[in-house]
């Protein structure tokens, strides 16, 4: 069977060779060192942003919308990022299909399309199936970053990883001098934003039960 090949190193977009085998992850990047993933990158000024800060560590954008990822494409290009790799694929199914077990140490996930008509929000992203594919391919320990500004996600974030017996709720300290564009604009229309952080726990245990 043919390698996958990897693009020329003027973008950063990877194509796999095959969308029905596990990513080739040690073949994306120049270096081995811990990945994180984004699920949904925005305009890639989060991503960009801290994949920059943090060269030591290698990065996965996952995203559908191709006028994003051309956008995280062009900044990780101006900022010489080669530590970070785009992929155009429906976020579930990667999660699901091509990231191998335990080979991402974070994943962050901000600002997801919210659904807000109740007929609509079966496709949410963050549901208990989800969970628990996310659950295998995080390293043990690994970390879920979470934000929304929909309340009625919030909760529903809440419900998933407190009931899902893998995860242990972490206060969400981190990460927040690296803000999004979605929480950009929503901060100037005097929006808060709801954060949630959890942890991949050792061994099963009791869930935990939140309120906003």
């Amino acid at each position: 069977m043919n390698e996958p090949k990897l693009q020329p190193q003027s973008t950063k977009i990877y194509t796999p060779h095959s969308y029905f085998e596990p990513l080739p992850l040690a073949r994306l990047f120049p270096s081995p060192a811990p990945l994180e993933v984004e699920i949904g990158c925005g305009d890639g000024s989060f991503l960009a942003s801290y994949a920059a800060r943090h060269r030591e560590t290698n990065f996965l954008g996952i995203e559908r919308l191709l006028g994003r990822i051309r956008k995280l494409n062009r900044k990780a290009i101006r900022l010489r990022l080669d530590n970070l790799k785009i992929l155009r694929i429906e976020a579930s199914y990667c999660i699901q299909y091509l990231l191998p077990p335990k080979s991402i140490r974070a994943c962050h996930i901000y600002f997801p399309d919210p659904w807000p008509k109740k007929k609509h929000r079966k496709r949410r992203l963050i549901a208990p199936k989800f969970a628990e594919n996310l659950a295998d391919a995080l390293e043990p320990n690994g970390q879920v970053f979470l934000r929304t500004d929909n309340e009625s996600y919030f909760r529903q974030m809440l419900e998933t990883f407190g009931k899902n017996p893998r995860f242990l709720a972490a206060a969400p300290l981190e990460l927040t001098a690296v803000p999004t564009d979605f929480e950009k604009t929503f901060a100037q229309q005097g929006i808060p934003t709801l954060r949630a952080q959890y942890r991949l726990a050792r061994v099963p245990t009791i869930p935990i039960h939140h309120s906003l």
